[in-house]
């Protein structure tokens, strides 16, 4: 019998202070990684596609102006690669926390 089978059977208020602790941290986590994500993502939607694309059109990329990329393809590829990113992080998480659906 491990340890956390024991503290189960002797009492079932620890394990509960431990999942409700656990669960915690996860989703505390969780929402860092949002924060993150969802900031850049507004970054290059918002601020690079509207509020700077004038200085940005300064800049050319592949015969296009930078701002006008940003706004009509920037974007987009960089909100793509968020959602693999945040794939990436929460099945990581999960593991580590033993939320994984793996057998």
């Amino acid at each position: 019998m491990n340890a956390l089978n024991l503290l189960i059977t002797t009492t079932n208020k620890p394990f509960k202070m431990i999942q409700k602790t656990s669960h915690k941290k996860y989703w505390k986590t969780n929402l860092k990684y949002l924060t993150i994500l969802l900031s850049i993502w507004f970054l290059t939607s918002y601020v690079f596609g509207i509020l700077l694309v004038d200085n940005l059109n300064e800049i050319q990329i592949w015969g296009f102006p930078l701002g006008f990329w940003f706004a009509q393809q920037g974007a987009i590829y960089v909100f793509v690669i968020l959602i693999f990113v945040y794939v990436y992080l929460m099945n990581r998480l999960d593991k580590a926390n033993g939320f994984d659906q793996e057998s």
